[in-house]
């Protein structure tokens, strides 16, 4: 899977990866104000649908969609996106920029360390 999101697509499947399963009105439900109209939130799932992020199911008169790839999934390829891109494939030099520019504190950076040392 190499397809990205644009804002408003990925703020949509925030809310069906927090629901799992939603008709349009509840995604719009969960949506901040102001609201957008039931029929932008209805064509943007179906792109989303298009996109394979994105199933869907009868439920009553309409439709409850789901989402076919998991958050994991999909913030793990954004993430070496965007290492990829701006950082030439290094997960240090991604790292070293967010400690730097971000000011990032020793307590989350040893957490860090600490998460890698597990996986090893």
């Amino acid at each position: 899977m190499s397809k990205q999101l644009t804002k408003a697509e990925e703020q949509i499947m925030q809310v069906l990866w927090n629901l799992q399963e939603a008709s349009v009105k509840e995604v719009i439900e969960k949506l901040p104000e102001p609201k957008p109209a039931y029929n932008t939130v209805s064509t943007i799932i179906r792109i989303l649908e298009t996109k394979d992020f994105v199933g869907h199911k009868p439920e009553g008169r309409g439709y409850n969609y789901y989402p076919l790839i998991d958050r994991e999934s999909y913030s793990n390829q954004s993430l070496h996106k965007l290492m990829n891109g701006y950082f030439n494939g290094s997960f240090k030099s991604m790292v070293s920029f967010f400690v730097k520019e971000n000011k990032m504190d020793i307590t989350e950076l040893e957490s860090i360390l600490k998460d890698i040392n597990k996986k090893k």
